[in-house]
């Protein structure tokens, strides 16, 4: 099993709060690597909200072939921030060459356009990028996207945040909103790539479990998007159906759980929105997923929600506090980062609801 877990705090928190959530979960999540999506950005990031920020770990060829593609395309380098590692021996890293996180100005004749286009560009760059590395076998391109950063490494997580010094508590890297999880994709090869969370367009996602649905999943999702590629690890199709259903089809949010886990016929033909349902199972029937597995999400808006499967096989919570709200597939992570809360307030999803956290962290629960 893996072991996920996000917050959403109202005061800017570091990556350390983010592996205090993780680290006493370790029996679930095998030090095999440590990954996070950071959003809503403040630190070094504070001033380029509106700003696309490139994530990637590449070495020197690739670093070059990236300079070389963004200034082409007339992209400005505003502000580069490049971590200063740890590399005392011992360190159980498979350190990059090099690590970028740069933000770009838009090139001057796509500036006036609307978020939605600068949407469909940024995620062109990306993906031109990642084919050029690609290519060349020279790095990784995970996200290019205003006020997201995305650090992806192989290793065990307590050495990885020392060699970053995320554990540090000046560590210049803040956000309010941050989705984590301890574990490389170890079903399948081990790639960067596969390693959750995983973004695409304002979506971030990371789940705990399998999907035993997962070759129907990847070849329906094929031709749907040109930004549904990779699927380097099963759990990828739950973020591209997440994408579909709300960026691409625009339906409501509880939509989703009905895509993914619809519900029985019986039940569905008892509901007034039967005709909607039956619709839903008849198209999307490919988007269906099956097994053992919780999500996690984070919304291109900043809500965060959590699902489980339809038998909940899989375990979730969420906690609070007035300043902090974190979910977590253990209570052990919540114990860690917010010891004082009321735990009568505590939320386990059920498998018919998702549940939904806002910016202003008021929890809405949406029934099937």
């Amino acid at each position: 099993m893996c072991r996920i877990g996000s917050i959403k705090s109202r005061t800017p928190i570091g990556p350390s709060t983010a592996l205090e959530l993780m680290i006493p979960q370790q029996e679930g999540h095998d030090n095999s690597g440590y990954a996070m999506v950071m959003q809503d950005l403040f630190g070094v990031f504070a001033d380029f909200k509106d700003k696309p920020l490139l994530s990637a770990a590449c070495n020197a060829e690739g670093a070059a072939l990236i300079d070389e593609y963004m200034e082409e395309r007339h992209f400005s380098l505003l502000y580069s921030w490049t971590p200063r590692p740890d590399a005392r021996p011992g360190l159980d890293i498979r350190a990059m060459p090099r690590y970028l996180f740069c933000v770009y100005d838009y090139p001057p004749e796509y500036r006036d356009m609307s978020m939605e286009k600068k949407g469909e560009i940024m995620l062109d760059v990306r993906l031109a990028l990642r084919r050029l590395l690609d290519a060349r076998e020279s790095g990784y391109v995970y996200s290019f996207w205003p006020d997201v950063l995305t650090l992806k490494e192989i290793g065990d997580p307590r050495d990885i945040a020392a060699y970053f010094r995320l554990w540090d508590p000046d560590c210049p890297l803040r956000a309010r909103n941050i989705v984590t999880q301890c574990r490389q994709n170890t079903n399948y090869a081990i790639v960067r790539y596969a390693a959750h969370p995983f973004f695409l367009q304002g979506y971030t996602l990371c789940a705990n479990g399998e999907n035993t649905f997962y070759t129907k999943n990847r070849e329906f999702q094929k031709s749907l998007h040109r930004g549904y590629i990779g699927f380097e690890s099963d759990s990828q199709c739950f973020l591209y159906s997440l994408h579909y259903v709300l960026h691409e089809m625009k339906w409501p949010l509880p939509y989703y759980k009905h895509v993914i886990t619809p519900l029985p016929f019986a039940e569905i033909d008892r509901r007034e929105d039967r005709d909607v349902l039956n619709l839903i199972r008849e198209t999307l029937a490919h988007l269906e997923i099956n097994g053992p597995n919780t999500i996690i999400a984070m919304l291109p808006d900043g809500r965060m929600i959590t699902c489980c499967d339809s038998k909940k096989l899989r375990p979730v919570v969420v906690g609070r506090t007035d300043d902090m709200l974190a979910i977590s597939s253990e209570v052990c992570g919540l114990n860690a980062i917010m010891p004082d809360r009321d735990t009568s307030g505590d939320i386990y999803p059920d498998e018919r609801e998702i549940i939904v956290i806002d910016n202003e962290l008021r929890v809405q629960r949406c029934r099937q």
